[in-house]
């Protein structure tokens, strides 16, 4: 039998949101709170006003409350040590040590690893001035990949043909590393690891250039997919075995074990599966499609990660439905993005529009707040708007039927989220 869980979930994002409903489901959870969670895991969950990068404060909260189980959302709060200070309490916890979240804070790091593993990814060159990252991408040609050696929430990396953008993009983001371009449709695989064993989630899509047609600027993601109706027949078994499970293990080796959730962000290239980057947590907006197509109990396969025993678990069990989500931004956005704009609807708050069944419509919030009784807009990316069908068009359909249903005119969003896929128009890359 399970043990019955009080969890604590750090983090205010769509991707916390998101985490706490899979976790609301799960019978063997008992207790739920967010810290310091936003205004829709407040209908679900206790909020909490803490700084989630102060471990001594989120140790405070998590002994308050008597949770058994934290489960750390975002990179900065795992950087900074939370998940080890947690652990030092002597209170179970789902998320990378800072050591090992290195894998994320520092993208070099992340290559010195998967050169030792033997892990295919792109070449590159580490840079700490401009002329280095000028010669570098010479020597690599167009289009220019550029990206800032530590964290940036998403937003570090600039992808372009532009030689002189390239160079005014590594000016702000040095030290840098200069990749070769990876050609061929990217794939992310989220993996739950307890630095052993590992269990795939489903993979996904997302999308992250601001506009329609993959144009305008990058961004933290704008929407995503799930499952890929075009992925090769064993992608899933050859990432685990070429990519994941290498990693986990020279990880182990070096004697900083990777618990908790590897992120491989992959490109099927004309040469084979190479790996774009490692998150050390759930990546965001895929995390709100794959979880809502999740059947296993999140409470407890978290717990088994962050205790151990994930060989126990077995293999996950998932929805026969595909899922998008399409992102809905603040104007201005990933710029500055207007804030206080008033969001309406009938289902900010909970499932889609009258005439739908069940939770096939979800609206999960990434950058909202709450002034005077009215939701509004309060950060880049605000919500997410998450929908399942029975396929790729059907879930289309839906979500962007409840789109049509907010009234939130300083938002925007993308409307080809998941559309080729759909349509059919992506092959099936080789491995």
């Amino acid at each position: 039998m399970p043990r019955e869980l009080t969890v604590l979930v750090l983090g205010n994002g769509g991707r916390e949101h998101a985490l706490a409903l899979a976790l609301h489901r799960d019978p063997s959870v008992v207790g739920l709170h967010c810290a310091p969670g936003n205004p829709g895991t407040a209908a679900i969950a206790t909020n909490h006003p803490v700084d989630a990068t102060d471990p001594d404060a989120v140790v405070a909260l998590a002994r308050q409350l008597g949770v058994n189980l934290v489960v750390v959302g975002p990179e900065a709060p795992l950087v900074a040590g939370v998940a080890d200070a947690v652990r030092a309490a002597g209170i179970a916890c789902f998320g990378p040590s800072a050591a090992a979240a290195q894998i994320e804070g520092s993208k070099q790091f992340a290559k010195e690893v998967m050169e030792a593993a033997g892990v295919p990814t792109a070449a590159s060159v580490y840079c700490t001035t401009v002329a280095e990252v000028a010669a570098a991408i010479d020597r690599f040609g167009a289009p220019y990949v550029v990206k800032q050696d530590g964290l940036a929430a998403g937003k570090g990396v600039i992808v372009t043909s532009d030689r002189d953008a390239a160079l005014e993009h590594a000016a702000g983001a040095l030290p840098a590393i200069v990749e070769e371009y990876l050609d061929g449709p990217e794939v992310s695989l989220f993996a739950i690891t307890d630095g052993v064993t590992a269990l795939p989630l489903q993979p996904a899509q997302d999308f992250k250039r601001a506009r329609d047609g993959d144009e305008g600027p990058n961004t933290g993601g704008m929407g995503a997919y799930s499952p890929l109706p075009w992925a090769p027949e064993g992608l899933v078994d050859a990432i685990m075995r070429d990519v994941v499970q290498p990693t986990v293990d020279e990880m182990a080796r070096r004697g900083t074990p990777f618990s908790g959730l590897l992120y491989a962000g992959l490109a099927l290239t004309s040469r084979g599966l190479r790996v774009v980057e490692f998150n050390c947590r759930f990546g965001d907006p895929e995390t709100q499609a794959v979880l809502s197509l999740l059947e296993s109990p999140l409470g407890e396969v978290l717990d088994a990660a962050a205790s151990g025993r994930l060989a126990e678990v077995g293999d996950l069990r998932w929805s026969e439905d595909a899922a998008v989500v399409v992102v809905m931004a603040a104007n201005g956005y990933p710029g500055t993005p207007d804030k206080g704009g008033r969001i309406d609807g009938p289902h900010v708050f909970g499932c889609g529009p009258e005439g739908l069944e069940g939770d096939v419509v979800h609206i999960l919030h990434a950058g909202t707040s709450m002034e005077d009784e009215h939701l509004v807009a309060a950060g880049g990316r605000v919500l997410g708007v998450v929908a399942r069908a029975s396929d790729l068009a059907g879930a289309r359909e839906a979500a962007y039927g409840a789109i049509d249903a907010l009234e939130c005119p300083t938002l925007f969003c993308r409307r080809d989220i998941a559309e080729r896929a759909a349509s059919g128009l992506i092959g099936t890359p080789t491995l």
